[in-house]
């Protein structure tokens, strides 16, 4: 069975991507009933497609860590705020025992 690896990185998906794709071309390259030229052509194709889906990689993997960072930010401030009144409560408690 397949487990959920928690530890894989949007970098690392990424590098398998790429990986994966040149060896696709590379056995296209083999196999390929078509002459150089249109076996060129259609190469540059698909890594003009790779491209363009590794930048909108990028640019998901960036979004998605400005959201954790502002979403970390947000909880840390919640955590800050509670500690201040906790804080305050307790001292109170600390001088009404006096």
């Amino acid at each position: 069975m397949y487990k959920n690896n928690q530890n894989c990185s949007p970098t690392s998906f990424l590098t398998g991507t790429i990986v994966g794709a040149l060896i696709g071309a590379g056995l296209a390259l083999l196999y390929a009933p078509k002459t150089g030229a249109e076996t060129r052509k259609e190469i540059k194709g698909k890594l003009n497609n790779l491209k363009k889906e590794a930048e909108s990689a990028k640019e998901k993997t960036i979004a998605k860590i400005s959201e954790v960072k502002k979403s970390a930010s947000n909880k840390a401030e919640d955590i800050k705020m509670r500690a201040r009144r906790a804080a305050e409560e307790f001292k109170k408690a600390e001088v009404a025992k006096k």
